[in-house]
């Protein structure tokens, strides 16, 4: 199994790599997990700013000899670097692992893939300072929108080629399969770290919560892609109150500061709650996902959600910016999706509220396609083909 990140480094990828290797050998595999050193797996010597990592994955399979190398692919854990002059040069460190190994089957799940207009909303995300003041916003917006376009083919080929390499692909969307053109779709894992269920009083007393008030939640990492300025401006109904907690994220810079302990709505203190305790266990996010009633999400971009996956699995369901991502579940009835606009979300939580009832027998319907232990025995049906196809090869060869 491989992945940069991996606990206790915080992060999506790496959170769910471990779920699903936990998930795996409770099925009886033997699964070994090559990360960053400051990851606790088995093997190390990957990260984004090592040249070598391919070889570093080389070296691994001669020595170790897997049935098959499971590679948890997002492109800046393992260095991605663009070369404008020439797209065709951009690679990561890990491309020549997968055009030099021909010792044993391949399988990768893909955590990012947008669409251009996707791409290129980052571009907008232009500092308003800087030592030609606002001035050169416009030059600055200009200078980077068209680095984007010209990286977006060269972004898109590198995960057509692994996916066209790979003796399989795994999607965590049917939205994400339809950008790429291929890969069998498995839903994200995920299950609550915590047993039995506990009320919402105790969920809420842990953190202590006020309990007389409706939550709505946003929790994640703490970067300008993920929306969260609008948060400020929302007028919730009168009966609700916003909860908040962000973290860092390890390797983007790029973390945005929204203060908003100083933006409390119409001057209300008790209107959002910041909780300020940075990356949270798996038990800890438990609770504060069953402290809740319905769970934000903003974004400006997405690929896929762990997120989203996080709070349907605790019977939340979710408001969102109308990405396509997020629309594919929303048309399940597991959520709403809605322009990227205050009054939009604060509009949203009224209709949730409505039918309240009808997205929480929907999400708990739904959440079964989330356990870990069905999810690990796609993975292993997966495994199991590609090993076989790989023995048939080598037998007829």
């Amino acid at each position: 199994m491989v992945s940069t990140e991996f606990p206790p480094m915080p992060g999506g990828v790496g959170r769910y790599t471990f779920n699903l290797t936990q998930s795996l050998r409770k099925l009886g595999l033997e699964v070994l997990v090559v990360c960053n050193d400051k990851g606790k797996g088995d093997f190390y010597g990957l990260s984004p700013k090592n040249k070598e990592n391919a070889q570093v994955l080389l070296n691994l399979v001669s020595e170790v000899k897997p049935d098959v190398v499971h590679i948890q692919f997002e492109p800046g854990l393992y260095g991605l670097s663009f070369d404008l002059t020439n797209p065709r040069h951009s690679m990561t460190y890990l491309d020549s692992f997968y055009r030099e190994n021909k010792k044993v089957p391949v399988v990768t799940t893909f955590h990012t893939g947008f669409k251009l207009s996707q791409w290129l909303n980052p571009a907008s995300l232009i500092k308003k300072d800087g030592r030609i003041g606002s001035l050169g916003i416009p030059l600055r917006f200009l200078i980077r929108s068209w680095k984007y376009f010209l990286n977006y083919r060269a972004f898109r080929n590198l995960i057509v080629e692994k996916l066209r390499i790979s003796n399989a692909g795994i999607m965590l969307s049917y939205y994400m399969s339809g950008i790429f053109g291929g890969g069998k779709v498995i839903y994200h894992g995920s299950e609550p770290s915590v047993y039995p269920k506990p009320s919402k009083e105790i969920a809420r007393s842990y953190f202590s919560l006020p309990q007389e008030k409706k939550i709505a939640l946003a929790v994640g990492f703490k970067t300008a892609t993920k929306g969260w300025d609008i948060l400020k401006n929302m007028n919730l109904p009168e009966n609700w109150i916003m909860v908040m907690n962000s973290s860092k994220s390890y390797y983007n810079k790029e973390n945005y500061d929204i203060k908003l302990k100083e933006n409390n709505l119409n001057g209300n203190k008790n209107t959002i709650i910041d909780l300020q305790k940075g990356f949270l266990s798996d038990e800890e996010l438990s609770m504060l996902f069953y402290a809740a009633d319905v769970v934000l999400l903003p974004y400006k971009v997405i690929s896929a959600s762990g997120v989203m996956f996080d709070a349907l699995a605790h019977g939340l369901p979710f408001i969102a910016t109308d990405l396509n991502f997020f629309k594919e579940f929303s048309r399940q009835g597991l959520g709403i999706t809605v322009k990227r606009m205050p009054n939009e979300f604060s509009n949203a939580i009224k209709r949730l509220e409505k039918n309240y009832s009808i997205y929480i027998e929907t999400v708990n319907s739904f959440k079964n396609n989330l356990k870990w232990d069905f999810v690990a025995k796609q993975h292993a049906s997966i495994y199991s083909s590609v090993i076989n196809k790989n023995n048939k090869k080598e037998i007829f060869a």
